[in-house]
């Protein structure tokens, strides 16, 4: 097993990471959330609203050909959640099947999610894009995936498992920086909408970090995305 960490924009108010994740596995490649939408590269330089700077050249598809890899033959993926900057070029994998909490599935259909309208289109795909994931759940030998809800609803992190090596865990948005590891203290963000869950989740990832002995990727830590091994080089496992 290999993991990438592949920066693919910058949030405009922290200066955190935009994040994605590609995992080499025996049984095929597994990216692990798509980034904004490329189509919006350069457009933080002429829109003041834009939240995300991404440059031409720093989206997933470009990160992903940096590693020798067609976006097109990709054939899992794994969406932590679709909030635009973790969702936003579904479309460029068209062969792919997205895994997705099924709670979350559901509750972005519905419409109930009002920050998730503005590029429904480049996630509501058919319905046999998708494999719906109940809970925790074993995805592949080494990659678990873990129900992590509050900042949205079924909202899911990445627990791996490398044969012979220290786990890592890719929090993504449940613990989006190292200061917010203790659940009763942590911050609570605008877009987080469930603090209760929240807390919960911290706890239960914390606690999960402990007991495996893993290693914690932030999904959105400015300080310590300045201090990883980002693609083309691997992480070390």
């Amino acid at each position: 097993m290999e993991l990438y960490l592949m920066r693919v924009g910058t949030m405009r108010a922290t200066g955190g990471p935009v994040a994605a994740y590609l995992v080499r596995h025996e049984e095929g490649d597994v990216l692990i959330d798509t980034g904004y939408p490329r189509a919006r590269a350069g457009a933080y330089a002429g829109e003041l609203k834009e939240p995300v700077q991404l440059d031409h050249g720093q989206d997933v598809v470009s990160r992903l050909a940096g590693l020798g890899i067609d976006a097109g033959e990709v054939r899992d993926v794994i969406i932590s959640h679709f909030d635009p900057d973790h969702a936003g070029n579904m479309d460029a994998f068209p062969r792919a099947t997205f895994w997705v909490q099924e709670e979350h599935y559901d509750t972005a259909r519905s419409g109930a999610v009002p920050r998730l309208e503005r590029f429904r289109a480049l996630w509501d795909l058919p319905e046999d894009r998708f494999a719906l994931v109940k809970g925790d759940q074993e995805f592949r030998p080494g990659i678990e995936l873990v129900e992590s809800g509050g900042h949205i609803p079924g909202h899911q992190s990445v627990l791996l498992r490398p044969p012979g090596a220290r786990p890592v865990l890719l929090a993504i948005d449940a613990i989006p920086t190292s200061a917010d590891l203790d659940a009763a203290e942590r911050s609570i963000y605008p877009f987080d909408m469930d603090e209760e869950r929240v807390r919960e989740s911290t706890r239960k990832l914390a606690d999960l970090a402990r007991r495996e002995n893993a290693r914690i990727v932030h999904g959105h830590d400015p300080d310590q995305w300045r201090i990883l091994p980002l693609a083309p080089e691997p992480f070390p496992l």
